[in-house]
């Protein structure tokens, strides 16, 4: 397919790192130069892909050591920024997860960064590789105006990913964090411009910072009177009744993801039931001369839907041909920036008590 691999140094081996450098590993066209993390994960990293790879401890270190073409940077968001234009400094390619930055004029700083270093900028927006979430949106835009928009997705979450949780709320909310990914799909949905936002949220742990909180929700009206809301929690004492929610309804009628078996009971802090779709329902708002449904609803089985590894393969292959095609990414990194923007809104909503105009 290309004729030259692409040197990746592989910065933070967490889930979502661990299974970009699994797809590095497996995927022609890269090729790992080197994985960084503080901790032993790169070790367990480095064994789970045969060994061989170069460890560092520090980035800076290995940035200049191996002079990758690309950085993927899967850490904690409070160091995003200072790497992506150190990167982009270097002349490298950057994959991001996200958020892109823990502040919106950080985000703004690693866009301008790489606009200048004339790299390429791909932020770990999972869903936009998704097939089954792409027509979920597709489906939802054709019913009409305005939208009801209705999401979450509380975690549940022990043991080692109870660990991460609180490690991520050092620096970011739940609904910061975790929120960019739906408000980007509501956004996506309406193409309309969000006017306001307003949130509550609740701390129901003294084990993370006294500014945080483990459980936030968020409303947002749009522009065209369309209307959103989205739910997301952390921690042991989170219930998993109801936990993962994706519905979507509009004069013409509703388009809801029915995942029967990734919304069990029990499965919310399961990476994998996260991106999952099974089916998506689609009920049509038509009634007959006597007010019954003209229509019966559909059920779009979704069988063949690619796991989580599949999707991160996915984005990987997307960053191959973003640099190999020199694909403008304008648009995208705007609407990062911009799902980003309205996460932080919300924060200051749930910190103020009061509504944020945008």
């Amino acid at each position: 397919m290309f004729t030259k691999n692409i040197k990746v140094l592989v910065v933070g081996c967490g889930n979502m790192g661990a299974s970009h450098a699994t797809a590095y590993h497996n995927l022609d066209g890269f090729e790992i130069c080197g994985i960084v993390s503080t901790g032993n994960s790169k070790v367990v990293l480095n064994q789970k892909l045969g060994g061989g790879y170069p460890l560092y401890s520090d980035f800076y270190e290995a940035l200049n050591a191996t002079k990758p073409d690309a950085v993927c940077i899967s850490t904690y968001p409070d160091t995003h920024e200072e790497f992506a234009i150190k990167a982009f400094e270097a002349g490298c390619h950057v994959f991001i997860e996200k958020p892109l930055a823990d502040t919106v004029e950080g985000a703004k700083r690693v866009a301008e960064a790489a606009k200048q270093s004339g790299k390429k900028l791909v932020v770990g927006y999972i869903l936009r590789y998704h097939p089954s979430w792409v027509r979920f949106i597709e489906l939802s835009q054709g019913m009409g105006k305005p939208l009801v928009m209705r999401m979450n997705l509380n975690q549940q979450s022990h043991g080692s990913k109870w660990t991460v949780h609180r490690n991520l709320m050092k620096s970011l909310s739940p609904i910061v964090d975790c929120a960019v990914h739906y408000i980007d799909v509501m956004c996506q949905m309406t193409r309309s411009k969000p006017v306001q936002v307003s949130a509550i949220g609740a701390r129901l742990t003294d084990d993370i910072p006294d500014w945080n909180y483990n459980y936030g929700q968020l409303q947002i009206r749009f522009e065209d009177g369309s209307i959103g809301w989205y739910e997301a929690g952390w921690g042991p004492m989170v219930s998993d009744n109801a936990f993962f929610i994706k519905d979507v309804f509009g004069p013409k009628g509703a388009v809801s993801i029915v995942a029967k078996t990734a919304a069990a009971v029990g499965n919310s802090d399961n990476i994998d039931a996260h991106t999952k779709t099974e089916s998506i329902k689609v009920h049509h708002a038509d009634l007959d001369e006597n007010d019954e449904f003209a229509k019966p609803d559909e059920f779009i089985d979704l069988t063949d839907e690619p796991d989580h590894q599949g999707l991160c393969d996915r984005e990987q292959l997307f960053f191959l041909k973003a640099i190999h095609e020199d694909l403008d990414l304008t648009h995208p990194t705007e609407d990062a920036i911009n799902s980003l923007r309205i996460a932080f809104a919300c924060d200051e909503s749930v910190k103020t008590g009061q509504v944020v105009l945008l």
